[in-house]
Parts: structure tokens; C-alpha cells; sequence
């Protein structure tokens, strides 16, 4: 995906019994999550008695020494990776959340749009909520009952009612974890075995990452609770799977296992899918690394079209916290991806990405591509245009932002001054994950957002209206 496109949300890591080195587990854990969030890390541990925290702005391997897991004594763990989308992104709102007065550290993957019925519970237990953001009165309002006396889990079914939003949440006592998700399963949640322990992730690559093996999804609406007894299960609420199609598309790493699904594999299947939709005469296709390689080489063998890794990145260009002045910004791009003007002169391109999201960065990309000496560039995108923005735990720009709102597939093309711009189908990428459409929210492709999402319906409209083609109509 494009420079300038979606953020990621964040990541949860967690363990129980899984030994002494619990805390160095959850370490390599959130390090396999990093791509998921990339402002600040964090890690609570429990020794059965206290709690120890550590958590700093940046990224996993330069958050962590081997003095700060040394004191993070333990075998119940829980971690996280953050990218806001509440709150500032200063570093003031890291995860986990620690209420050292109810004995519970809390981690959450997703956002709350609205945070109306939280506020008013806080609201009338003595909490103030202007200094919160969704996740912190999350953990606020699970503590309130706990307070009262109740377990971790009876809390958490009991506050299901007023988390009005997308989560995939762990959380732990000094004797408990616990895994939970909304009844639509917006955002991934695993469970894996290791050893005579479970580790909890966002994502099965993690599991890999630690030798962990695979148990099973949390599902939607459920409570896991993993104590000394165990492994057990509770329905907070009646669940409707509505997967984010997005971790498909772009957001989850292509050795992760989704729904049984291999991510890799469904973004070959929309690569493949282009090739039937799109055909294009050309000479190479080329992705934009990484995340587009495997639709574009999905495109390269249904089409017999050469694939070709003429864009390089820069794998040692990261999220930096060092403010550039607006000339270097301007190099930035540069500096990530490198184009091969041997591979690229007197060619004709296909130019492989999952999603243009304001087009700025596309554009630029496209650019490189013609002075590095491309004879044609002709831009095709693996999913549906992005047209309306998230709700749930993606950082997408305000709706009037996006290129795909105000501009014709046609349009976008000649903005972006290339040869030609097409996206896969909608039912094109339903058909690439061996799902049903109704197993997914898309809400970001449609407009159709499986969880109320409040007042801030008030500022959707709809997108600009496709016009006379039949590829460009398959698009609406």
C-alpha cells in the first residue's frame, strides 16, 4: 500500500503459563505484530502478586532492553503494539492499561465510535472521561465493577453493552487472562498452545514466531478465560462474523492464517482475479513492495505477463519520531522505494497495488516509474476504491480526503497521469477469500457499517456515481 494510505491499527500479544521467560515471549510476540503498530510498545507482567510495566514511544526493538524484560518478572503477560486512532500519538495513551487499585492490566485492538453509553457509566461511578481515550475507559469501566467485587469475567460480560465499536481485547489479573471480541469479530483474535501454557495474538504469525501451535479463534462475542483450570469459554453476546476484509486486503502479514484462510494465498487470488477482469497488453508487472507482491504476482500467472521487483524498498527506512524539514520530506519517498531504470526502460508497466487512498504517493510512485524510462504505466489496484472512511480501528483520512470519493476510476487515472487505472471488482475480491460476503465488514469499499457507528453517520455521503463502462460499474 501507498506511503500516504491507511495506518495500521494495533496489536495484542498475551500469555499465560507459558514459563518464566513469559515476558521475553510477549517481546518476540509483538515483535512479529510490529507492522500492525508502530508508535509505542508496551508489557505487563505478573508475578502472581505485583504487576510490571514497561512501555516507551517507538518501535519493539528499540523499546526493549535486556534489563527492562529482566524486571519484568512473571508468566502471565500481556502486550501491545500501538498506532492511534484515539488519543494523541505522543506516546501519552500506550498500552497496556495498568489499574494497579483493581489488580488489572488491559490491551485493546480496535476503536469505539462512540463512546456515549461508557462516558455516561463513568459518569455516574465518579470517573472522569475528558482524559480518556476509548480504550483507557474500557479498562476504567471493567475496573469499576471489579471494584464492586465481581470477577474479571463477569465484568467484562456485563460492560459488553456499553462497548459500542469494534475489539479484540486480552486482559489479566494476577491469576487470570482473558481474550475477548465483539459480536462481529471486526479485528482478528488467536489462541495458541505453548508448552503446558496459551499465548493470545492478534494474528497466527506471531504464534509461529514463538513456536506456539495453533488452538482456535476467539469467536465473536466471546469471552475467553485461561486460569490454572484451564482454558474456558463464555458468550457475552450472540455473534455475527463481520471480519474486516481489510486484514485480507492489506493489514495482516501474508504468513498469517485468517478464518482458516492463508492471507498470502486469498491476495494471490486477487491478483488472479485482475488478470480475468483487467487484461492489459504489457510487458512486465512490478508491485509495489511489499505488500502487493502476492496479488501482483497472482496478475503474472493467470496473465503470463513477467513479474518483475523493478520498485526496491528500503527495509531499513522505519517510522521515525525526528521531524524532517519539508525538503527532506520530500525525499522521503525516495528514500523507501528505488526504481531499476534497467528493468523499467521501454517497457510497458503494470504497476501492482492493494489500494490508493488519497493518491499522492501513487502518483509519485508512478512518476519514478516513467523517468526511470517506463514506456507505459498502467495502474491496477487489488481491491474495490476506498471510498468511505473507518470506524473500527483504521487510521483513514476524513471522507472528503479520499481520491475514490470525488473522482471516477477514469478520473483518478488521469490525475495520476498514467496510461490507465482499474480496481478488482468487489465481487471480484469476495470471490479471491473463498468467503461469503456477508462474513465481512466492507464497510470502508460500501458505506455499510455493521456497527452503529453513531453521529458520525451525519458526516457520510455517498460517493461519487460511476459512470458508463461495465469495468468501471462493477466498481460502484
Amino acid at each position: 500500500m501507498s506511503q500516504d494510505s491507511v495506518h495500521e491499527k494495533c496489536a495484542v500479544f498475551g500469555t499465560f503459563g507459558t514459563g518464566e521467560e513469559a515476558a521475553r515471549t510477549t517481546f518476540y510476540g509483538l515483535w512479529a505484530l510490529q507492522h500492525r503498530g508502530q508508535e509505542s510498545s508496551g508489557i505487563v507482567s505478573t508475578d502472581g502478586t505485583l504487576f510490571h510495566k514497561h512501555s516507551a514511544p517507538g518501535l519493539v526493538a528499540s523499546v526493549y532492553r535486556e534489563e527492562d524484560l529482566e524486571l519484568l518478572d512473571g508468566t502471565i503477560t500481556v502486550g501491545h503494539n500501538r498506532y492511534s486512532t484515539s488519543g494523541s500519538a505522543d506516546g501519552a495513551h500506550s498500552q497496556p492499561v495498568l489499574h494497579k487499585q483493581a489488580s488489572l492490566a488491559f490491551a485493546h485492538n480496535g476503536n469505539l465510535p462512540s463512546t456515549e453509553k461508557l462516558e455516561a457509566f463513568l459518569s455516574a461511578r465518579g470517573v472522569a472521561c475528558d482524559k480518556l481515550n476509548d480504550s483507557e475507559m474500557m479498562s476504567e469501566s471493567i475496573a469499576c465493577r471489579m471494584l464492586d467485587g465481581q470477577s474479571i469475567e463477569d465484568a467484562i460480560v456485563a460492560n459488553y453493552p456499553l462497548f459500542t465499536g469494534a475489539f479484540a481485547c486480552i486482559a489479566m489479573t494476577t491469576d487470570k487472562l482473558v481474550a475477548f471480541r465483539d459480536s462481529y469479530g471486526v479485528r482478528p483474535l488467536t489462541i495458541g498452545k505453548l508448552g503446558d501454557g496459551y499465548v493470545v495474538s492478534s494474528e497466527t504469525c506471531a504464534l509461529d514466531t514463538v513456536g506456539a501451535e495453533f488452538v482456535r479463534d476467539v469467536k465473536p462475542g466471546e469471552v475467553i478465560v485461561i486460569d490454572a483450570d484451564g482454558l474456558h469459554s463464555y458468550q457475552a453476546m450472540p455473534g455475527t462474523l463481520k471480519l474486516d476484509i481489510f486484514e485480507f486486503v492489506y493489514f495482516a502479514r501474508p504468513d498469517s492464517i485468517i478464518e482458516g484462510r492463508s492471507v498470502n494465498k486469498v491476495r494471490e487470488n486477487m491478483g488472479k482475479e485482475l488478470a480475468i477482469e483487467c487484461k492489459i497488453d504489457a510487458d512486465i508487472v512490478v508491485p509495489v513492495p511489499d505488500s502487493a507482491i502476492p496479488a501482483a504476482l497472482g496478475y503474472s500467472q493467470m496473465s503470463g505477463i513477467p513479474f518483475e521487483m523493478a520498485l526496491i524498498k528500503n527495509r531499513y527506512i522505519h517510522r521515525t519520531f525526528i521531524r524532517p524539514t519539508a525538503k527532506l520530506r520530500e525525499q522521503d519517498l525516495k528514500m523507501k522505494l528505488n526504481p531499476m531504470p534497467h528493468i523499467l526502460r521501454g517497457k510497458r508497466v503494470i504497476l501492482i497495488d492493494d489500494s490508493i487512498v488519497r493518491g499522492t504517493t501513487t502518483r509519485k510512485i508512478a512518476g519514478m516509474l516513467y523517468e526511470a524510462g517506463a514506456k507505459e504505466v498502467h495502474i491496477l489496484i487489488s481491491s474495490p476504491p476506498v471510498k468511505y472512511p473507518d470506524f473500527y480501528g483504521i487510521d483513514l483520512p476524513a471522507q472528503k480526503d479520499l481520491i475514490a470519493h470525488n473522482m471516477t476510476p477514469k478520473q483518478i487515472g488521469k490525475h495520476l497521469g498514467v496510461d490507465s487505472l482499474n480496481y478488482l471488482s468487489y465481487n471480484g475480491m469476495i470471490r479471491s477469500t473463498g468467503m461469503p460476503s456477508s462474513d465481512f465488514s466492507t464497510a470502508c469499499f460500501n458505506g455499510i457499517y455493521p456497527i452503529d457507528i453513531g453521529k458520525r453517520k451525519d458526516g457520510i455521503t455517498r460517493a461519487v456515481p460511476e459512470v458508463t463502462t461495465p469495468l468501471e460499474l462493477a466498481n460502484v
